[in-house]
């Protein structure tokens, strides 16, 4: 038989291969704060790509992003490790974009691409990839919020369905279910378009 110490012992290197950020995140609860700076770097353009596609703004993205991780650096130290590390950082990432959202949904301008602004951006194969790129836009706003976050954290993340449905607060099964039908909504918007 395996010993209580010997069993508790595996199954912290068990989770620990399974998360890789858990030995930084032990590490900052121990008092070594260099573990957080390495957690920022490991994740600052991950949870920017998140932000970024709620706030539609360079600067506002970066805003957030830096509150995220003051909140993450906060809460760090009572991280018990139901989630991945990473998981808790998206999910701390699109609470904040969220409550920006809510609290400047007045202030919102139209934007405009830099691309726009471009002389070579209009050949036709560009404008054609940029209108394809538009209609796929306008589709995706068009989803229902927990099939778009579904969508955006699968595709555009590459996460795993474990760690999205983490991230939109349901079961692996519900973020598989979420998924097909954001495809499905999304063939059915854009028509015959591949």
């Amino acid at each position: 038989m395996v010993s209580l110490a010997a069993s508790a012992s595996l199954q912290e290197i068990v989770l620990t291969a399974a998360d890789p950020d858990r030995e930084l995140a032990e590490r900052f609860q121990h008092g070594e704060r260099g573990a957080f700076d390495q957690l920022v770097k490991r994740h600052q353009q991950g949870m920017y790509r998140v932000v970024r596609r709620y706030v539609h703004s360079d600067a506002d993205a970066a805003d957030v992003c830096q509150q995220s991780f003051v909140r993450a650096f906060k809460g760090l130290a009572t991280f018990r490790g139901a989630a991945s590390v990473r998981s808790w950082l998206y999910r701390i990432g699109i609470n904040c974009a969220l409550s920006w959202i809510r609290d400047h949904k007045r202030e919102q301008p139209a934007e405009i691409d830099d691309d726009a602004l471009t002389e070579d951006h209009a050949g036709p194969a560009r404008l054609a990839d940029g209108e394809r790129s538009a209609r796929l836009r306008a589709a995706i706003a068009k989803l229902p919020p927990k099939q778009k976050l579904v969508l955006e954290l699968r595709v555009f993340d590459d996460l795993a369905f474990k760690e999205v449905a983490e991230l939109a607060d349901c079961s692996e099964n519900t973020a598989k279910v979420n998924f097909h039908y954001a495809v499905k909504k999304l063939r059915d918007l854009l028509g015959a378009e591949p």
